[in-house]
């Protein structure tokens, strides 16, 4: 005789893992069903639990009995994978994070960038770098040890420095980024101190010219524009040095070929003026020590406007309380954080802020999780109900067990994959790194190709013209705004997506999600709540209501099918009869016997093929199904008797974020493995434009494929494991907040909100995020295009006038300013209503 025996199962951690366990059992003989999930199976046959614990133990997995009393589970056309998947708050956990971050210093343009990124993939051990410009950080996958690491960098010609703590990390990065800022600070003032006066001095009296009369005072002056280049702008020279002897070339050469020419041809006038001509005596001291200002107070600015990038981060990392109070024997105490363990029993009481993951044991409280979900209404909370770090108790006292502690939190996970995901490039990104990988080489060619066609071919006195336009076109080309273009809209858009309790798992998702045109949703559990209930019970014969659910309810006593919870949820607190003769008819339903009645409990195609004349239900059945709902027979000795109208509701919110996509612009499809009856009722509901139904778990991956065979950009929206290859075979993956371990894992974009305006969220913070990032780089692009030719003299024989060098400084210091204030607007950015 067929029985189900549930089993807890152990060391699953994947979709794959979910297979191999599903075959080793189905391939006996004695197995019929096996329903699996990451944490329990649930399998129907004759075999023994003994017999199936060992056949899990020789797939390398671990289990044991759950239960020991066999329990029935009753069949649907819903997929069992969907109904089993097991919930999951987000993400998921992996067992061990690969990852390291370290913090640079010395880096100043997407050359260096590269240069950085370039020496860490060398180490052997990393599989994968991410060297952030923004953030002055690289986050490093792989196996290679920390010092390895920040061998590699130094020898590249940067600093590094590796933290494991990420509190400690930010502490460090903050007291780095002050202290930067200070040092430009005083370095621009003092460049500045002493070029705006030679400047206004030259301009109104003496214009830069050099006599015998004033020599010794240029001299002077030349003398203390050396000193400030040492002192002020000596990072340039140094970092400039470092590139050289690792064959590379940076912002900084730039900077120091254009002022360092500068000065040198100016001491040169200066010390022997009788070689030049008189009309070639002119000096540039004052360029070369407002360029080192101008570009030491942009710096300065883009400094500060970065810090205010990272203020999502930062407003995570300051949601965990430095301290924890644990309950012990002795009493309550307060103890730092870092010495909570799992299992330890901690109260939290109005105004606390919950330290740790963990279960409520006792009491019950308001907490408000907005900080972490994006879900503005305070959540209650009771025994055996969840908690999590970083959400605040508004009101309530209550014991919990610490389940999850530092890096294994939600919370702490969150913060690793908000960090991933700022760290990684879109393909946008990665074009403007590689364009900046040969930049300075370019631009340097250029100022000399125009230096050469000036002294050849310009007026006199040519040596003049010449170092005035190498200079200029040296100084003007900005390789910085274009390395910090895209890293900072993604670092914002990333930010405030999590801001929206939208996680992004990398820049591409971003990227791919501005061009979708069409989203798939899942039924269950992603449009509708994933909790069926009995909507509507229609009785036949001399059967009452109450009789009819009893008799239901009894049949599917011990189930965890969610057709059989919400009948079991019905009959609530009834006293239900022992059933004798159970049976489970796959695909149709379940057998049994009580109370001296036979009775059978399922789809229609049961009671046809047990001879029960169904014809007098015909017509309620067309109008439930209709109407959405699936139809539960109940017949009892051999006579219809009672209909039990089973639906899942929408979502509260699903009309409204529908209507939301739509006003988007997004054609909205329905994927579902119900019939098409059900499935365009539901649809009809929910403002559903196309409906694809009778699709098995398997089939969900081919539908998204034939979707974009049509040429469309799909997103998929789910939640289960079944849905998982679908949610890789889309351009975009979407998984629900309560969706299973596998969903969450392979999805691009995982929602913490149990909420279908979370995908409205999503889509129209990576459309401002990729409109922020194009106009990023198309002003850097624009900026050089037509800085680096009006720097070389294209104007001259329109105008007569040639650009200064300190206007070329100052133009350059403005383009990366632009480019972190333009990305701090995303900061601001309100998704529409």
């Amino acid at each position: 005789m067929s029985q189900t025996i549930d089993l807890t199962l152990d060391g699953l951690s994947c979709g794959h893992c979910v297979k191999r366990v599903k075959e080793s059992l189905e391939q006996r003989p004695d197995v019929e069903q096996a329903d699996v999930t990451v944490t329990e199976a649930h399998i129907t046959g004759s075999a023994s639990a003994e017999a199936l614990i060992e056949t899990i133990k020789q797939a390398g997995y671990g289990a044991e009995l759950s239960h020991p009393k066999a329990k029935p589970l009753t069949e649907s056309s819903i997929p069992s994978e969907a109904l089993a998947a097991v919930p999951s708050e987000l993400p998921a956990a992996t067992a061990d994070d690969d990852s390291q971050q370290l913090l640079l210093n010395g880096m100043s343009c997407a050359s260096c960038v590269i240069r950085v990124q370039d020496a860490l993939q060398s180490v052997p051990g990393v599989t994968q770098a991410r060297v952030n410009l923004a953030e002055r950080t690289a986050l490093v996958m792989g196996s290679a040890s920390a010092d390895q690491l920040v061998k590699a960098v130094e020898k590249a010609g940067y600093g590094a420095e590796a933290i494991e703590d990420d509190v400690k990390r930010r502490e460090r990065q903050q007291e780095t980024a002050v202290a930067t800022m200070k040092r430009f600070r005083w370095q621009a003032a003092v460049a500045l101190l002493l070029g705006i006066p030679v400047m206004v001095w030259g301009m109104i009296g003496e214009n830069m010219m050099v006599t015998a009369d004033n020599r010794s005072l240029w001299l002077t002056i030349g003398l203390a524009t050396l000193a400030v280049m040492v002192f002020a702008g000596g990072h340039f020279y140094r970092n400039a040095w470092k590139s050289l002897m690792n064959g590379t070339a940076t912002m900084d050469t730039l900077v120091a070929l254009g002022t360092g020419v500068a000065w040198l041809y100016s001491m040169s006038v200066n010390l022997w003026p009788q070689w030049f001509p008189m009309e070639a005596r002119h000096l540039y001291y004052e360029a070369s020590a407002m360029i080192i200002g101008l570009i030491n107070l942009g710096h300065m600015l883009e400094a500060r406007a970065r810090q205010r990038s990272s203020k999502a981060l930062e407003k995570l990392l300051d949601l965990t309380p430095p301290t924890a109070r644990v309950v012990t024997d002795e009493g309550e105490k307060n103890v730092p954080l870092a010495d909570v363990q799992a299992g330890m029993l901690l109260r939290l009481t109005t105004g606390d802020r919950v330290p740790v993951d963990g279960e409520i044991t006792q009491g019950e409280a308001w907490l408000d999780e907005a900080m972490l979900t994006g879900e503005p209404i305070p959540q209650q909370k009771g025994e055996g109900d969840s908690v999590h770090a970083g959400t605040v108790v508004q009101d309530g006292s209550v014991l919990f067990r610490a389940s999850a502690v530092g890096s294994h939190t939600t919370l702490s996970r969150i913060i690793r994959m908000v960090r991933q995901a700022q760290s990684s490039k879109p393909e946008i990104g990665k074009l403007a790194d590689r364009i900046s990988s040969v930049f300075v080489p370019v631009v340097v060619v250029i100022a000399l190709v125009s230096a050469a066609i000036w002294y050849f071919f310009g007026p006199a006195p040519q040596i003049v013209y010449t170092l005035v336009i190498a200079t200029t076109v040296l100084i003007i080309a900005c390789p910085c705004a274009l390395g910090l273009a895209t890293p900072m809209s993604i670092i914002s858009g990333v930010g405030r997506a999590a801001e929206f309790g939208v996680l992004v798992r990398d820049a591409d998702a971003l990227q791919r999600a501005s061009t979708l045109d069409t989203v798939v949703f899942d039924k269950t559990g992603t449009l509708t709540e994933g909790k069926p209930q009995v909507v509507a019970i229609k009785t036949f014969g001399n059967t009452d209501e109450a009789l009819a659910i009893r008799l239901a309810a009894a049949l599917e006593q011990g189930s965890s099918h969610p057709l059989a919870r919400a009948i079991l949820d019905k009959a609530g607190d009834v006293t239900l009869p022992q059933v004798n003769g159970f049976r489970t008819l796959r695909g149709l339903g379940v057998s049994g016997e009580t109370e001296g009645h036979s009775l059978l409990l399922g789809n229609q195609a049961l009671l046809n093929e047990q001879q029960v004349d169904t014809t007098e239900m015909e017509a309620e059945i067309t109008a439930q199904a209709s109407q959405g709902s699936t139809p539960v027979l109940l017949a009892i000795d051999g006579k219809a008797a009672a209909l039990l109208a089973v639906r899942d509701p929408l979502r509260s919110d699903s009309v409204a974020a529908l209507q939301r996509l739509h006003r988007n612009g997004y054609r909205l499809v329905m994927l579902t493995g119900d019939n098409p009856t059900t499935a365009n009722a539901i649809a009809k509901e929910a403002g559903i434009d196309e409906v694809i139904a009778g699709v098995l778990p398997d089939g969900k991956a081919e539908a998204i494929k034939r979707l974009q065979s049509q040429g469309r950009q799909v997103a998929m929206v789910g939640d289960g494991i079944n849905d998982a290859p679908a949610l890789a075979q889309a351009d975009v993956g979407i998984a629900m907040g309560g969706g299973s371990d596998v969903a969450i894992e392979t999805a691009a974009i995982t929602l913490m909100r149990h909420s279908l305006m979370g995908v409205a969220d999503a889509l129209s913070i990576s459309r401002a995020t990729l409109r922020n990032m194009k106009q990023n780089l198309v002003g850097a692009f624009i900026y050089n295009s037509i800085g680096i030719p009006v720097a070389a003299g294209i104007l001259w024989p329109f105008t007569g006038t040639l650009l200064n060098p300190v206007v070329a400084g100052a133009a350059m210091a403005l383009s990366s300013i632009t480019v972190v204030s333009n990305a701090n607007r995303l900061l601001r950015f309100k998704p529409k209503e």
